[in-house]
């Protein structure tokens, strides 16, 4: 099928394209930039140069494409602003949601995060309510720019809602050289308790693709198993070269509860590093 995908220049999108065009798919990626255009072409796809949060550039540009699916792999994380984050989760899904129903395109695949769900004492699936009551106000903005994304995608009747866990692997945040590797060599991560759902960025890569053919739905994109910073802190430190970090204390934040990936293995997604637990000692370690 012709799949328009925005935000097929970023860590994630660098790897669904070349996914997409194995399984036969015609790709367009949406890219401010015209100087990206050899690299998008390496990757075997075509490029639309527009922002994603100017509504008219990008209605013009899903026109031209013509698309049968769109697919929404925007983040704006490079800055550190969770403020810019939450603006383009709104605003631009706003803007390519819109330019879908104009094209007559029912068909749309979201990607959205797994660790916006309610407070619970156990890792939550996909019919656990995202945390609309105790979130402060820090979580609060991130929390409530997930819900009006996810609500503006459902809109089309084909949306495919995609709840990554924590990505980690080369160019993510948990990298060798990502900034979390920066923050546990000067322990600056705490070993608590708060439950984490990491997914190898590889491993969430190929469930968008795969979800190109799964049935409209919200599905959890996470590895499976959730655990405590205490647990998986350690493991990562040592891969990335860090010092053991010290036992943090206090009690779990309640929404810090990981997430369940039943559905998606039922779907037909397994993630080949199953756990945290080898993929940062053999992709980390090795990097």
């Amino acid at each position: 099928m012709r799949i328009f995908l925005a935000g097929g220049t970023g860590v994630l999108g660098r790897r669904i394209v070349p996914g997409l065009i194995r399984a036969g798919h015609q790709v367009t990626v949406l890219s401010r930039a015209a100087d990206r255009a050899d690299a998008v072409a390496a990757l075997g796809a075509t490029i639309a140069i527009g922002d994603a949060l100017d509504a008219a550039a990008v209605e013009q540009a899903v026109t031209a494409a013509k698309p049968d699916l769109v697919m929404h792999q925007l983040t704006d994380l490079s800055g550190g602003s969770s403020q810019a984050n939450a603006a383009l989760r709104i605003n631009g899904t706003a803007n390519l949601v819109a330019a879908a129903q104009e094209a007559g395109v029912s068909r749309f695949v979201l990607q959205s995060i797994a660790w916006a769900y309610e407070p619970g004492d156990s890792p939550a699936d996909e019919d656990t309510p995202l945390d609309t009551i105790s979130a402060d106000e820090a979580r609060r903005m991130t929390v409530d720019a997930v819900i009006a994304m996810e609500q503006q995608a459902q809109q089309l009747s084909g949306t495919v809602v995609l709840r990554n866990g924590m990505l980690y692997g080369p160019d993510t945040w948990y990298a060798a050289d990502g900034a979390m590797a920066a923050a546990a060599r000067a322990q600056k991560l705490p070993a608590d308790r708060d439950v984490t759902s990491f997914v190898y960025v590889d491993d969430a890569a190929r469930a968008a693709v795969q979800a190109v053919d799964w049935p409209a739905g919200i599905v959890n994109i996470v590895d499976n198993d959730p655990a405590p910073g205490s647990e998986w802190l350690p493991v990562f430190a040592d891969a990335v070269g860090a010092p053991a970090p010290a036992p943090a204390g206090g009690p779990r934040h309640p929404w810090a509860r990981g997430a369940d990936n039943r559905r998606s293995q039922s779907l037909g997604w397994t993630p080949t590093l199953g756990t945290w637990r080898v993929g940062m000692r053999d992709v980390l370690g090795s990097a």
